[in-house]
């Protein structure tokens, strides 16, 4: 598995020979090719055509960042694992009702039992008063064979995400981080900031992830398919939230590596400064590079390449290989 450079400062990207070289007003670095996978961009940055044609040839993506940390798009170099059995494949799974709604349906679900296991790995650590909600969730789960098309589907996850975000406020201590309610664009509070700012980097880590697949990006079937350019990363992400982000959140809170000192209000909105940025992603990076047992491998494997095994399974269960099952982590 490569890394991921994440370019906090302005400065340049260019090719020289077979390196890339990123300078900076603190100088130049030269990072070798074969052990990078992704460039993620926070500052302003001047490139060239011929850089992003070495960043083709060499699989490379390119993620782009604002000011106040949204993301703003993807190079997306010419596939080179792409097959057109895939496509068709995953086409002919959207276009069919029922079998996307039953791909949907087991996405949504997987994700219900990672919110339950999060909240329920608090209620285990003294905060009882959460049992409830992670039995709350698990009904929501069962209930999701009600839902007769995805539209439907959407609803549920919706409405039992915004019962499950009430956990921040049990776990978290101080009043430097209440939740109340999901805020976006512009996030109305810190805790909002955090989630929106590292929900972003779970979708482009799916992203990167299915780029390393034989699958579109573009056909999705949780988020609706349509002139968006990417919509499989967002239903892949749904998997991971809970336990990559959320956990997070949690951790960089209640052991003070966050505090408000990391944020700005700008613009009608709360956001990560880049002081913040910085502290969150270096503790981002960790998480993707830990490694869990993997009860079927029997050997241990990074978060970063379960995210890609997860898309391996979707390709499997749209080929008719095997039926799809999500991952469900084991604390």
């Amino acid at each position: 598995m490569c890394r991921t450079l994440y370019m906090m400062n302005s400065g340049e990207l260019r090719r020289k020979d077979n390196t890339i070289v990123v300078e900076t007003e603190s100088g130049k670095r030269y990072l070798p090719v074969e052990t990078s996978d992704e460039i993620i961009v926070f500052g302003d940055v001047s490139l060239n055509k011929r850089f992003l044609e070495f960043c083709t040839k060499t699989q490379i993506m390119l993620h782009f960042f604002n000011h106040y940390g949204y993301y703003q798009g993807t190079y997306y170099p010419r596939e080179h694992y792409n097959a057109g059995t895939v496509v068709l494949a995953q086409a002919s799974t959207y276009l069919d009702e029922a079998r996307r709604l039953n791909l949907a349906r087991a996405l949504v679900a997987g994700a219900f039992r990672n919110m339950a296991a999060v909240v329920t790995y608090y209620a285990n650590r003294s905060r009882q008063e959460l049992a409830p909600l992670a039995e709350q969730i698990d009904q929501a789960r069962h209930r999701l064979d009600e839902a007769h098309d995805v539209r439907e589907l959407m609803g549920y996850e919706g409405d039992t995400r915004e019962q499950y975000y009430a956990f921040f406020d049990a776990v978290l201590a101080g009043e430097d981080f209440t939740f109340g309610s999901r805020s976006r664009r512009p996030p109305s509070n810190r805790l909002n900031a955090l989630v929106s700012f590292l929900n972003s980097m779970c979708y482009i880590l799916a992203l990167s992830q299915i780029y390393r697949t034989h699958l579109d990006p573009r056909i999705g079937y949780l988020h609706e398919t349509n002139f968006r350019r990417f919509s499989l990363n967002l239903d892949l992400a749904e998997i991971f939230k809970p336990i990559l982000v959320d956990r997070l959140i949690c951790s960089l809170i209640n052991r003070s590596i966050i505090n408000k000192s990391h944020f700005m209000k700008e613009a009608g909105g709360i956001y990560l400064n880049e002081k913040g940025r910085k502290a969150v992603l270096k503790h981002w990076e960790e998480r993707m590079q830990a490694t869990i047992e993997h009860k079927q491998l029997k050997r241990n494997v990074s978060y970063r390449r379960l995210v890609r095994m997860e898309a391996y399974k979707i390709e499997k269960h749209i080929l008719g290989d095997q039926e799809y099952s999500p991952f469900v982590t084991r604390w």
